[in-house]
């Protein structure tokens, strides 16, 4: 038998583990571990509640973990609870899938006031990770600003304008659901260092704006060029502009109450008692945005951060500073150490961009070690053995199913399930 371990049981280690088994079949074992006992990744903590569809991907993922060559391994932290040297030593290849769950910082003054949250942190707050289930973020104001022109900080604005019969049929947990539901925000002004024509959000994201209960987009007519120039767009990102382009000419719905603003050429420059400073810019001939000197201040007792990711530096593994990823050429880091997903490309991309980036390590480690070739490593046993002599005790898949039956039956009505915010609950969930 051949041994594989994949670190994280988001998109890229499912789709990873997914290829891995195909190649393989049953001369090979492939663990999937995780740090905390229940899969998914950011499927389950990162993909908006209210996009239900998105999140039925995880079908897909449990079709792999029920396969005969794969294992799940939850509540495992590689790093404190075994390290990479010793995965290394116990299988033949590591893969690394870790995502980029830590938010990048703004630079620029004010940002580690109260008010300013990362857009991480926020999306886990309402999505129920155990890392930021008692954020409480300061929802009292009227304004809020998001920064950043890509489909998170779209999320961000979307949970923040809805309402509460809007946001309950998903799996948004209940402390976020009160919260948001009593919040006096009203308006929430999305900022972007550039133009419409240079947003990465997308379509279906931009489309739902229009169909809010109590929200309106609101778009500035003259931040656009002439439309002959979108023709140069890439079809989605035409469609997108396409979009914007509509909510600037119909003008805001006057009898909704709740404002979504998009602020483009806006350059956060501080954020100060209540409100962004904000400089305008223009865009250079390169296309980048350039500071004009011109400033204004953008009303905000709430500040979410959305300008990007990056993968946590792990010890042993090469790591690119400047990208906030591992070092790594088209996937290989080392000798049998690998990685996929953001921890390879950075946070661009879909859920799906994750496949072939599985797909293409799976190659690479197939070729270097092709089916039928024989190991010595010792895999699964070897490594709950060393976790026994630390006292971990990992979680398998049907751990999850039993976690997850008992969040399906404390669902409220009309939501998939209430989701377990903390570690200690999944456990007790399983009476350890």
């Amino acid at each position: 038998m051949r041994h594989f371990a994949v670190v994280g049981s988001g998109p890229g280690g499912f789709y990873t583990a997914e290829a891995l088994n195909k190649a393989y079949g049953d001369t090979a074992r492939v663990d999937v571990l995780d740090r905390y006992p229940v899969p998914y990744g950011l499927v389950r903590f990162g993909v908006a509640p209210d996009h239900q569809s998105l999140k039925a991907v995880s079908k897909r993922y449990d079709t792999t973990a029920d396969s005969a060559g794969v294992d799940f391994l939850g509540n495992v932290c590689v790093g404190p609870d075994v390290s990479i040297a010793e995965l290394l030593d116990l299988y033949d290849a590591v893969v690394l899938a870790i995502g980029a769950p830590h938010d990048r910082k703004l630079g620029i003054a004010g940002e580690d006031r109260p008010e300013v949250i990362g857009s991480a942190a926020f999306v886990g707050w309402y999505n129920g990770h155990p890392e930021f289930a008692g954020l409480a973020p300061p929802l009292g104001g009227s304004h809020a600003a998001v920064i950043g022109n890509g489909n998170v900080a779209l999320d961000c604005a979307r949970i923040l304008s809805k309402t509460r019969s809007e946001l309950a049929g998903g799996d948004i947990v209940n402390h976020a659901l009160e919260a948001l539901e009593k919040s006096p925000i009203r308006t929430v002004t999305i900022l972007g260092r550039r133009g419409p024509l240079q947003i990465s959000m997308t379509p279906k994201e931009l489309g739902e704006l229009g169909h809010l209960e109590s929200a309106t987009p609101v778009v500035d007519p003259a931040d656009f060029p002439p439309v002959e120039g979108d023709a140069v767009l890439e079809p989605g990102q035409r469609k997108s502009v396409s979009l914007l382009r509509e909510f600037a000419t119909s003008g805001p719905d006057e009898s909704k109450e709740t404002r979504i603003v998009f602020d483009f050429f806006a350059k956060p420059v501080a954020v100060e008692d209540g409100k962004v400073v904000v400089e305008r810019t223009t865009l250079d001939d390169a296309g980048r945005a350039a500071g004009t000197g011109e400033t204004y201040d953008v009303p905000a007792s709430l500040v979410i951060s959305s300008i990007g990711y990056s993968t946590p530096p792990m010890e042993g593994v090469p790591y690119d500073q400047r990208g906030g990823k591992f070092l790594n050429e088209n996937g290989k880091i080392a000798d049998r150490l690998y990685c996929v997903g953001w921890a390879r490309r950075g946070p661009t991309g879909t859920i799906g961009t994750n496949r072939p980036d599985g797909q293409e390590v799976a190659a690479q480690i197939e070729s270097a070690m092709p089916p039928g070739s024989s190991s010595e490593r010792k895999g699964t046993g070897g490594l709950k053995a060393l976790l026994a002599t630390r006292n971990v005790m990992p979680t398998d898949y049907d751990d999850w199913r039993r976690i997850e039956q008992t969040e399906t039956a404390n669902a409220r009505p009309g939501s998939p399930r209430e989701k377990f915010v903390r570690v200690e609950d999944w456990l007790k969930a399983l009476g350890r």
